[in-house]
Formats: structure tokens, C-alpha cells, sequence
């Protein structure tokens, strides 16, 4: 029976019942009336706010992301100059360890794509211990070597977190805060890299010192998100235990976010390897503006905050164009205009914003795809998103002498349009299952 379009054999019936105030009772000769009842409005304000445990867990959260993304991950560029001249390490030899941690991240993620939703816990815990590990082996390194080793370790932490994060967030929050509130775990890439900035403009050359600071960090943020989850909170969520694949699995559904993911991660590449050294070398900046504007991509990257709650509105393929879009106009503006520091400020800035909003359009892309498998299909456009990085890094190597980093950038914004363009390409092409169909529809009633 169905009133006000509300299935009422469904499991939801009451709480839809309780929004809309009607519900019907039988009389005899087989007529029913219609009363309103009065909607309990402290039901409904609890799946809309959160308690201190749960906004506690979201900080946390966000504070683990921001360490092992922004801060261990991310930030290792900004400490290569001093460990080179310290300990010798080569040029040549700082790119194979970029390359190593890419590697490393796609084989976290890899094993975390298998793993965070029956062992989200685990995973967590990995995730910080390893990014720890990692930040701890750098402080302490006496070679090369032992620092490359312990950089692609501590890059291994990112490729577990998210997809863990994931999953905790989503079975200790309400069902309709969850989508938010994800996006606002993402944007910690941001404050990360606002922190490594400002570790390395107050302690360098002291590299030591801050890397110690932040395997602390690290730890310390993943106990909390270990101390403030709940096990066992799945129903509330409205998720199941299951650790199959969702009814609606299917390879194809992910073939248009995975290239999506794929392009925009090439795409983004130049920036995240010769940023730096565009406004060093083109641009005439200070070691010390280069650095603040680090810290610029930084805060941009943490707006998101600030915007997640509007994109949230939006379908994952419409939130994806626009925030690619945004990182091709800004990968192209550092290219040609990098002489002026309150142009390269603002456009890195809006650099960090688009890439990390678009970071979070994917997990919003995996949960609508298929939801029960939200943790695994993030872990896996996000290792497409790295391997694009990677492949992205070794090409603009070959372009950075000839024709030189203007043009590279230039290339990269290019893809990254390419990039926002994949999101168009209809469900249905991808088609044959219920995944893609169902995505299909969605979109269609949201565009």
C-alpha cells in the first residue's frame, strides 16, 4: 500500500510516516480514515546533527587523513632540499622515491580495497601505524637508502586510509549526514598541507625535528579515530554486514569514474612534482613564497569544508566536471602566469580546492554506484587516481627540458578537461548491469 508515494511494506515506513504526518487506520466495513500525527521532531533532529562522539570521530578522522595525506605523503617534497644536502640524496634519486610511494600507495590501496569492510578497524590501525613508521624511519634515517625505504613505507599510509575512513565514518554516523560529512573527512588533505608548510618554514633546516613531530602527530590521530569508533554500529547507519559484493556489482559501472580518476590524476601530476619549481625558476619566487604558496594549495584544499554541504547537492558526475574544470584553469594559469606571487597564490589555491573536492565527487561516485561496496570502490578509483599521478610524473619528466614547463602545464590542463568530459559519458554506455543503469537514472533525474 502506498500513500503520499511512500511504500508503506518498507522498513522506512515509520520514520517516512513521522515526516509527513498522515497515516491511515482501518474502520469496519473495510474503510479507512486518515489522521495527521504529530511528527517527533527529536527523531529526525538526531539523524541531522551529530553528538560529541560522532563529531569527536569526524575531527579525528579528518586529523588522520590530513597526516598521512598531507603531512607524510604530500609533504615529503618540501623537506627534500635539506635531506639532500644532509645526506646527499640525489635529484634522480628524490623522483624514484616518488615514484616507490606511488607504488606503495596503489599496493595499500590495493589491499585495503579487499579488506576495510570487514576489517575496518585493522585497516585503520595500518594505515597510522604505517604513515608513522614511515615519518619515524625518515627522522632517524643515516643514509639514502634508509630514508627512501622509509618515505615509500610511510606513503603506504595513504593508500589505506581512505578506504578505511570510509567505512568507519559510515557506520557510526546517521544516514543523512553521512555524505557530508565524508567530504569533510577528505578535505583533510588540506589542513596537512597547511601544516607542512608551516612545520617546514618553522623548523627546517631541522628536518630531523620535524619529521619526528609528525610520526607523533600521526600516531595520535589514529588512536582517536580507534578510541572514538563503534563497532558493531552498521544498523544505525542503515548498512548490513554483509561482506559480499553488492546486489548490483558490476566491473563496467566503474569503468567511466575509473578513467575519470585516471586522467585527472595524470593530469594533476606536473603540478604536484614542478609546482614549486615553476614559481622558483619561472616565476623569480623567494624559497619562502614558493613555500607559502604550498600553504596556499593548502587552505584551498580545506575549503572544501566550506563547500561540501553545496556540492553535496549536486550529481557526483556534475560535482566532478566542475572541480576538475577548476584544476585545469588553475594548472593552466601557473603555467603562463607564474611572475606574479598574488596570481601564483590564488591559483594554487584554487589548485588544492579542486583537486580535493574532486577527490571527495569519488567517493560520492563509488557510494552511488554500489553503497554496500563504497569502501572498496573508493580504494580503487583512488589507485587510479595514483597510477595517473605516476604516470603523469614520468611524462612530465620527458616534457619539463622540451618544451619545457609551460607547456607541460599547459598539457595538464588539457587532460584535466578531458578529464571533466568523461564524466558525461552516458551510464548506459558502460551498460548491461543494474549498477550502471541505476547510476544512470539517478543522474538522469538530477541533471
Amino acid at each position: 500500500m502506498r500513500q503520499h508515494g511512500v511504500d508503506r511494506r518498507g522498513g522506512d515506513a515509520l520514520g517516512e510516516e513521522e515526516l509527513l504526518g498522515g497515516v491511515e487506520e482501518p474502520l469496519p466495513g473495510g474503510r479507512t480514515q486518515t489522521h495527521v500525527r504529530q511528527p517527533r521532531l527529536p527523531k529526525v533532529k538526531r539523524s541531522l546533527s551529530l553528538g560529541p562522539r560522532t563529531l569527536a570521530l569526524v575531527v579525528a578522522a579528518t586529523s588522520l587523513v590530513a597526516a598521512t595525506y598531507g603531512l607524510v605523503r604530500l609533504g615529503y617534497g618540501l623537506f627534500v632540499p635539506d635531506v639532500g644536502r644532509d645526506l646527499q640524496l640525489q635529484a634522480s634519486t628524490a623522483g624514484a622515491v616518488t615514484a616507490g610511494g606511488s607504488l606503495a600507495y596503489c599496493a595499500a590501496a590495493a589491499v585495503a580495497f579487499l579488506r576495510a569492510r570487514r576489517f575496518p578497524r585493522w585497516t585503520t590501525a595500518a594505515a597510522a601505524g604505517t604513515a608513522a613508521l614511515g615519518a619515524a624511519g625518515m627522522a632517524v634515517a643515516a643514509s639514502p637508502a634508509l630514508f627512501a625505504a622509509a618515505a615509500v613505507v610511510g606513503s603506504a599510509g595513504a593508500g589505506l586510509a581512505s578506504p578505511a575512513l570510509v567505512r568507519v565514518v559510515a557506520r557510526n554516523l546517521p544516514a543523512p549526514a553521512v555524505s557530508r560529512h565524508q567530504s569533510v573527512v577528505n578535505s583533510g588533505t588540506g589542513p596537512g598541507l597547511v601544516a607542512a608548510s608551516l612545520v617546514a618554514l618553522s623548523l627546517l633546516p631541522e628536518w630531523r625535528t620535524a619529521w619526528g613531530v609528525i610520526a607523533v602527530v600521526t600516531a595520535l590521530a589514529g588512536a582517536a579515530v580507534l578510541l572514538l569508533d563503534r563497532p558493531g554500529t552498521d544498523e544505525a547507519s542503515g548498512e548490513t554486514s554483509d561482506t559480499g559484493p553488492g546486489s548490483g556489482f558490476a566491473p563496467r559501472a566503474w569503468l567511466v569514474p575509473g578513467a575519470a580518476a585516471l586522467l585527472l590524476g595524470a593530469a594533476t601530476a606536473p603540478v604536484w612534482t614542478y609546482g614549486r619549481t615553476q614559481l622558483l625558476e619561472a616565476g623569480g619566487a623567494s624559497p619562502t613564497a614558493s613555500v607559502t604558496a604550498w600553504t596556499a594549495l593548502g587552505l584551498g584544499s580545506a575549503a572544501t569544508v566550506l563547500t561540501a554541504g553545496a556540492l553535496d547537492r549536486w550529481t557526483p558526475a556534475h560535482a566532478w566536471a566542475l572541480t576538475a574544470g577548476t584544476t585545469a584553469a588553475a594548472t593552466a594559469a601557473l603555467g603562463w602566469w607564474p611572475d606574479s606571487p598574488v596570481v601564483a597564490h590564488l591559483v594554487c589555491g584554487l589548485f588544492g580546492w579542486g583537486y580535493t573536492a574532486a577527490t571527495a565527487a569519488l567517493i560520492a561516485w563509488a557510494s552511488r554506484i554500489d553503497p554496500p561496496q563504497a569502501a572498496a570502490g573508493t580504494a580503487a578509483l583512488f589507485v587510479a587516481l595514483v597510477a595517473g599521478q605516476s604516470a603523469g610524473s614520468a611524462a612530465a619528466g620527458a616534457l619539463s627540458s622540451a618544451p619545457g614547463l609551460p607547456t607541460t602545464l599547459l598539457l595538464g590542463a588539457l587532460t584535466s578537461l578531458v578529464a571533466a568530459a568523461v564524466a558525461f559519458l552516458p551510464a548506459r554506455a558502460a551498460a548491461g548491469s543494474p549498477a550502471a543503469g541505476r547510476v544512470a537514472e539517478l543522474d538522469d533525474r538530477s541533471a
